[in-house]
């Protein structure tokens, strides 16, 4: 369950509180307290979805970002494998790593690294939450489960379609509602699922196909309103999401008029500040009419934006890993040159998403590039070659504006060291780890954001640079292999990938310690031509000592006024 479903949980309980007699406020607050501690430890995260006939080279593309201070970033990978008759699966909650039950092994399964299967199927998500009494805490299948369990499965969207709705079926679904995104080099679609409670096994579902010169995008609110009922080539659904609806008291109109998302996720000020906001921002970026819709980002109207749009151009993968990065720049939402920024124009915030100031709450933005990324992804799938050469998994630890997205093409079989699981966690550093250089160089830049993240981006855009430019002679390599042999043109990208992620990371530590170098105790190191100065001695020369700008030296005068003025001694 998502944050968002956390803070409507938390003013859920505080009218509550507020209506209750003194006799039973107690046991009122007792239960949120351990309602909030059994909620697992999910945060907002971002997807973002093009079509074939919407990128520059007819790739289809979708986007991920995994968002959790729980979670550890890390390269998770299935083999491929052949399983006996009456063989079973036990499933795990994802988020906390919880035993649900059991399920029955499939006989063959598809090799997997990371969000991408063997076969160029890709699926991300993003949790919405909607209404809890729909949670069913006694079924088997969560949101990560499935889709892990999914990419071992299916061969492609639709058949990822297929086995993701019936096994909840078969075993009931354990999260709370979520929209995800499947594409296969073909397809794009964005499917939204909630379950039913613990009275109802199963989920109630609608899938809707990304038109090929169109984009979408969804970010912890549920998007799909009304959609066909008669278009199963573009529209697929669960044949009771409306009746069940209608049964719960969340719709009663004609059928023509449901809405998905109204009857299932109703719409608040999170929702459209901290959720819709982030799909506003893409979709403004890429298409001038989308301006209009900046109210409804901001929380003032409900008028919704629609579930995928147009772009004035077509999107090239370099132009969605950007998008990864978006912080509301240059928009009404920017929040770079407030008092929160600071002095270097920080667009990061410190949890939480809201706070009280005599009485009145206030929130911060919730942008696509956060601190508490676990691990984001640019999956590209190329109908034009085979699967194991074009499908790319372009995958990146920590923060996505901090990151390097390295290609991890679909076929993969050797997890390197540097994004293994194992390799340190959340409660153990490893300087061989790859979440851990990131998250390190990635806390020095927010502390000097202005300054440090303009040396950062230099050399993240130079490495991400010599991957794309480097590409096409790999891949012209790797097909010469393929018409020999699969296996080996496979354990070339494998070895490839696996090398550039270590030298990679290696370049990331070493930008780590020049950003100690250049930037120790608040000066700066001079430099020339890439090299710090020495003075005609040898010594290191005396750093600058910029301090402030001029703007934040005026909002400490603003708000101290005579304090620290300079004062003539007579």
């Amino acid at each position: 369950m998502g944050i968002l479903n956390k803070i409507k949980y938390l003013y859920a309980v505080v009218k509550k509180i507020n209506s209750c007699s003194a006799s039973i406020m107690k046991k009122v607050i007792l239960s949120a307290l351990l309602g909030i501690f059994s909620l697992p430890l999910t945060f907002p995260c971002t997807n973002l979805l093009v079509g074939k006939k919407a990128s520059t080279d007819g790739s289809t593309f979708i986007s991920y970002a995994a968002d959790s201070y729980g979670l550890y970033g890390e390269l998770y990978h299935w083999p491929a494998k052949q399983y006996r008759p009456g063989e079973k699966l036990k499933v795990y909650e994802w988020d906390t790593g919880k035993y649900l039950g059991e399920i029955p092994q499939a006989l063959q399964t598809f090799n997997v690294a990371g969000n991408m299967n063997e076969h160029q199927l890709a699926i991300g998500e993003t949790t919405f939450g909607g209404r809890e009494e729909l949670v069913d805490s006694t079924a088997i299948m969560d949101y990560g489960s499935l889709i892990y369990i999914t990419l071992q499965r299916a061969r492609n969207a639709r058949e990822a379609i297929t086995v993701m709705t019936q096994l909840v079926k078969d075993y009931g679904y354990y999260s709370s509602g979520e929209s995800f995104s499947i594409a296969d080099p073909n397809e794009v679609w964005i499917m939204e699922m909630i379950g039913k409670g613990p009275e109802n096994k199963g989920a109630v579902w609608v899938a809707v196909r990304i038109p090929d010169d169109c984009v979408s995008a969804h970010a912890n609110q549920a998007r799909i309103q009304q959609f066909p009922l008669d278009d199963p080539i573009n529209c697929l659904y669960a044949p009771d999401v409306i009746s069940f609806a209608r049964e719960k008291g969340y719709f009663t109109g004609n059928d023509a008029q449901f809405s998905f998302a109204e009857a299932y996720a109703p719409l608040d000020f999170g929702a459209l500040r901290f959720c819709e906001a982030r799909v506003w921002s893409f979709f403004n970026k890429v298409n001038s009419d989308m301006a209009r819709y900046v109210t409804y980002a901001q929380g003032k109207t409900t008028d919704p934006m629609p579930l995928y749009i147009k772009p004035d151009r077509k999107l090239s993968l370099h132009d969605i890993q950007q998008q990864m990065r978006d912080h509301y720049e240059g928009t009404e939402l920017d929040w770079r040159f407030d008092v929160g920024a600071g002095p270097f124009n920080s667009p990061y915030r410190w949890s939480p998403l809201t706070f009280e100031v005599d009485s009145v709450e206030y929130c911060n933005e919730r942008p696509t590039a956060t601190q508490q990324t676990g691990f984001s992804f640019v999956a590209q799938m190329r109908e034009w070659f085979p699967d194991e050469i074009g499908g790319i998994l372009w995958f990146g630890l920590d923060d996505a504006a901090q990151t390097v997205y390295y290609p991890i093409y679909c076929g993969h079989t050797e997890v390197p060291l540097e994004m293994a699981q194992g390799n340190g966690d959340l409660l153990t550093f490893s300087w061989t780890s790859a979440f851990w250089i990131h998250n390190w160089v990635s806390n020095m830049v927010y502390s000097r954001y202005s300054d440090m993240s303009t040396d950062m981006k230099k050399i993240q855009s130079a490495l991400e640079e010599s991957y794309r430019t480097s590409q096409p002679v790999v891949e012209e390599q790797a097909m010469t292999l393929y018409t020999k042999s699969r296996s080996e043109a496979i354990h070339y990208l494998t070895q490839y990938s696996n090398r550039l992620v270590k030298e990679g990371v290696q370049e990331w530590k070493k930008l780590g310690e020049y950003l100690m170098v250049k930037y120790i105790d608040g000066v700066v190191k001079k430099e020339e031509n890439g090299t710090f100065k020495r003075n005609p001695y040898g010594q290191p020369e005396f750093p600058s000592r910029p301090g402030y700008s001029n703007e934040y030296y005026k909002k400490i005068v603003e708000q101290t006024g005579d304090k620290y003025k300079v004062q003539t001694i007579e």
